[in-house]
């Protein structure tokens, strides 16, 4: 005796899924501009030479936007994080940019930033 086979259909996903920094709690998600992840960190530390130096040019803490220009190359570059990092930075303040990595060293602190948001 066997039973009859009723395929249960799967479900459709309705929502695109929205990381919490946007509702301003910590980050979920480590896309560009978000959390930083672990492998993240160990990547760009394991390649020092690709750290590029800068000065923040401009700020936007409500947008999360950040304007650094490089030291040597003097290029303007836009910078998106939702973790904070435009909150923690003051014009003229001297930074690293990982560009590879997406990575923003400012200080001893790292945040995960969007490039050209």
């Amino acid at each position: 005796m066997s039973t009859p086979h009723s395929p249960i259909p799967p479900l459709e996903v309705r929502e695109r899924a929205a990381c919490m920094c946007e509702a301003g709690s910590a980050c979920s998600t480590f896309a560009p501009g978000h959390a930083l992840h672990l492998i993240q960190t160990r990547l760009a530390s394991a390649t020092p030479t690709e750290w590029i130096d800068a000065m923040v040019e401009a700020t936007d803490p409500d947008a999360g936007t950040i304007v650094v220009r490089g030291i040597v190359d003097a290029n303007a570059v836009l910078l998106w994080s939702g973790a904070g990092a435009a909150g923690a930075l003051e014009i003229g303040a001297p930074v690293a940019l990982h560009d590879r990595y997406h990575v923003l060293a400012v200080g001893t602190r790292w945040f995960n930033v969007l490039r050209d948001a």
